[in-house]
């Protein structure tokens, strides 16, 4: 197989494997939205069995007490291993969080809810496997696109585990929260490796090059500043640590809808604290920012990096149609898990833009120094 086609061999798998995954956190939406995040009290098997049941009749006598002394002997060993490195806190969470010493009531519906969100996941963890085997030939051309193929692997395993920990736990936050903070981990690498793969492309180089010598001087200083690239990070990862928030927001809701027994739904936005005044207010800023930030770029006049400022736009623009109707229309379920869905894409998008202009500084810097090793050698 020549360069191109084992270039574009894993240029495809690595986007398929993203775009499952943002499938897969939309899945997870709908999971915590319908209540079905324990519609199997066990892992990796669904009530101990590789095909979940239909029925409570086809479930053991007991079943309850049974996946709870299960769950509980689990908890209590990963609280040891947590104190015994250091990790009191958390340590102390998992013996004290109450959740834990709920037992799971069977529910056809919720349980084959999160078994198909757990089917999802497996299949995401072939797509990186695969994923990562048809990054070897980069082992030669360009490592590191290897080795971040092989981390996402590696972090899709250990993701895998956490999730186990998720369900024994039974939504323990700061699990909920570790656990959605690494999917993002695992879309960023499998992103930068599908670039950095792009990128090797010479045409793709020249092409760029040859875009760049029509900007004007003044643009060229804008799209090397260094101002403008640490803004980008900047609105990265503020809307990283707004999606973090957002889950502990889920939490939140989840425990007033829990205590009210799911009923007088809108009350319940009344009844948030102040994490949710936290996640409001910040939202704002992660508006402006964009749209500051995305002006800058803008005048770069760069049509790749337009192309994302419009992607930006648009999920932003979304996204906050999608939180006015969860704030103003009683939180309804179906809107819930759009609205993580967008802000992940969001956050996506951005990471694509930094990507960008990482690549454009580095391409025009190149010529640069071109020249002046050139000019050294006469």
């Amino acid at each position: 197989m020549g360069k191109d086609g084992f270039a574009r061999h894993f240029r495809f798998w690595s986007v398929l494997t993203v775009g499952s995954i943002y499938l897969l956190i939309l899945v997870g939406g709908v999971v915590r939205a319908t209540g079905s995040g324990m519609g199997c009290p066990d892992w990796p098997r669904c009530f101990g069995q590789w095909i979940p049941p239909t029925e409570a009749s086809q479930l053991p006598v007991g079943y309850k007490q049974i996946y709870l002394a299960q769950r509980v002997a689990k908890n209590q060993k990963l609280a040891r291993t947590l104190a015994g490195l250091g990790f009191k806190q958390v340590a102390g969470d998992i013996f004290a969080h109450p959740t834990q010493y709920i037992e799971t009531e069977f529910n056809a519906t919720k349980t084959w809810i999160e078994y198909l969100n757990r089917l999802l996941g497996a299949l995401i963890g072939i797509f990186v496997f695969i994923t990562a085997i048809v990054a070897w030939p980069y082992w030669k051309r360009d490592r590191p696109v290897f080795w971040l193929a092989v981390a996402s692997w590696l972090l899709t395993g250990f993701q895998g585990w956490l999730g186990s920990l998720v369900v024994s736990t039974n939504l323990l936050p700061i699990m909920v929260t570790i656990h959605m903070g690494l999917a993002l981990l695992i879309v960023a690498l499998l992103l930068y490796a599908a670039h950095r793969a792009r990128w090797s492309n010479e045409e793709v180089v020249l092409s760029t090059q040859v875009a760049l010598e029509t900007l004007g001087e003044q643009d060229e200083e804008v799209a090397t500043a260094t101002g403008l690239r640490w803004l980008l990070w900047g609105i990265l990862l503020l809307t990283f640590v707004q999606i973090i928030i957002g889950t502990q927001v889920r939490e939140e809701i989840d425990h007033i809808a829990s205590a009210a027994g799911y009923g007088n739904r809108p009350a319940w936005i009344d009844m948030l604290g102040s994490i949710f005044e936290t996640h409001r207010t910040l939202s704002a800023i992660v508006v402006l920012a964009n749209v500051f930030v995305g002006y800058q770029l803008w005048q770069l006049a760069v049509p790749s990096l337009r192309q994302l400022v419009v992607g930006i736009w648009v999920m932003l623009g979304l996204e906050m149609v999608a939180g006015i109707t969860l704030a103003y229309f009683a939180l309804p379920a179906f809107m819930q898990p759009v609205h993580l869905t967008l802000a992940t894409l969001l956050f996506g998008v951005q990471f694509l833009a930094v990507l960008a202009m990482r690549r454009l500084s580095r391409v025009r810097e190149k010529p640069i120094r071109t020249s002046m090793v050139a000019q050294a050698t006469l």
